[in-house]
């Protein structure tokens, strides 16, 4: 028996903020959450600007419970949070306190982990080693030195939690996850992915409840060394807030976000009999890999196509025929839309060579214009802008699009969002992740309409 999922909560963590309805209107407005690098000192870098999450106190969405979490990583912290707030809108704090609360069934599925490096510690041992008066005054390294400042720096519970399960720990002890427990790092696609991969274990059975998503944090002068060097990075320094600009010709990369997303899956018997209400139910998922470079799309975006043609087959769709309503089959598409030449050009592609003739008429944004690229949180935190289209019969805009490309010639919904409801709404989204290496992810979400 394969079981329909249902998505009953949702929670984020983003440069924009954390309520969902509130960052929500923001994506709306068009807000940005770019600005200049406070957390180091980023001016001699070729970019110098982020998204950043500012303001960030774990308590307060915890309370007196984040001081057992205090010296977790801050992309572990950002995925407690959202947690925290997807566990309470699907209404299990409620469940959890009469008792009635099955942990055993309670299973994870992340996309996190990459990003739990302790860099202030990292540097300062490495630096600590280096001896400019060794090998006849032109430096060597001094291993004894650095073992010195390691030792000191680095201890036991510092060292665990740079860990890539460590999130995964965090969260289970934080909520009484003791189900099916699982994590993957394929970068840009990860939290996607494990969206997807929840949902194949709740249809199979293994478990009742599943928190999806995941979490990541690269501003620190490692990750954005690593992103520069690919030239990858806008490097629009004087000019932040306008510098992401997918799908625009004069995009020149994008721009490094952090943050969190995570959602509640759930199998439809076990949220109607507890009483939830759900969100929209997950009625696709496609994964495929690209086989072809590690930083590079294959040209004609072949396992985009792929991913996007499974998701569309799993939820009953031809994307190349209208629906009886005469509008396209699926309403909405969250692109993955990153702002760099490659990736936007080969998408659009990939998007007309599963849509057709119906292309041009699939309105196709991306949010990483407002808040930049959160790597391993993306796939999970522009779901939720899918949850939230299909709530509202809103879609978000591509913001900076004032150059059309000619390869880039869809609906991308430039500078100013959408309503929809006139039209009949928002009732089936699609929402694409891809990832360096060629890890490919795409989840179709519908309407929930009992």
């Amino acid at each position: 028996m394969s079981h329909r999922i249902v998505i009953t909560g949702t929670g984020w963590i983003t440069p924009l903020g954390s309520d969902v309805d509130a960052v929500w209107s923001k994506l709306l407005a068009g807000a940005s959450g770019v600005g200049r690098v406070t957390r180091f000192d980023a001016g001699t870098f070729k970019t110098n600007f982020a998204a950043e999450v500012r303001d960030f106190r774990l308590a307060d969405f915890l309370g007196e419970r984040a001081a057992a979490h205090e010296q977790a990583g801050l992309s572990t912290k950002f995925a407690l949070a959202a947690a925290s707030r997807a566990f309470k809108e699907a209404g299990l704090d409620a469940l959890a306190a009469s008792g009635k609360f099955k942990g055993r069934r309670f299973g994870m599925y992340l996309g996190a982990g990459e990003g739990t490096l302790d860099f202030d510690n990292y540097a300062e041992a490495n630096l600590a080693g280096w001896n400019n008066a060794l090998d006849e005054g032109r430096g060597a390294y001094d291993p004894v030195a650095w073992a010195k400042k390691a030792y000191e720096r680095m201890t036991p519970v510092r060292e665990i939690e740079q860990e890539p399960q460590m999130t995964l720990a965090h969260v289970a002890t934080a909520f009484g996850c003791r189900g099916p427990s699982s994590n993957c790092m394929t970068a840009c696609a990860a939290s996607t992915q494990a969206v997807g991969e929840a949902v194949e274990i709740l249809r199979r059975g293994d478990a009742d409840v599943m928190f999806a998503g995941g979490a990541h944090t690269m501003i620190h002068p490692l990750g954005m060394t690593g992103f520069i060097r690919l030239t990858a990075m806008s490097q629009r320094r004087d000019d932040p807030v306008h510098a992401p600009r997918p799908f625009d010709r004069t995009r020149d990369g994008f721009v490094m976000g952090e943050g969190a997303g995570m959602v509640v899956l759930e199998t439809l018997d076990h949220a109607l009999a507890r009483g939830a209400t759900p969100l929209c139910e997950v009625v696709g998922y496609g994964s495929t890999a690209d086989a072809f470079r590690i930083t590079d799309i294959q040209p004609e975006g072949r396992g985009a196509q792929g991913a996007m043609l499974e998701a569309c087959r799993q939820a009953g769709i031809n994307p190349r025929e209208p629906g009886p309503d005469g509008r396209p089959q699926v309403h909405y598409i969250s692109a993955h839309g990153t702002g760099t030449k490659e990736n936007d050009r080969i998408e659009t592609k990939a998007v007309k060579g599963v849509f057709g003739p119906m292309a041009s008429r699939v309105p196709f944004s991306s949010v990483k214009s407002m808040l930049g690229h959160l790597i391993q949180a993306a796939g999970a935190v522009e779901l939720i802008t899918c949850v939230q289209a299909i709530k509202t019969g809103f879609l978000p805009p591509t913001m900076n699009l004032n150059t059309p490309d000619p390869e880039c010639d869809l609906d991308h919904i430039p500078n100013q969002a959408r309503d929809c409801r006139a039209q009949g709404g928002v009732e089936v989204c699609l929402s694409n992740s891809f990832g360096f290496g060629g890890q490919n992810d795409t989840v179709c979400v519908r309407k929930w309409r009992g």
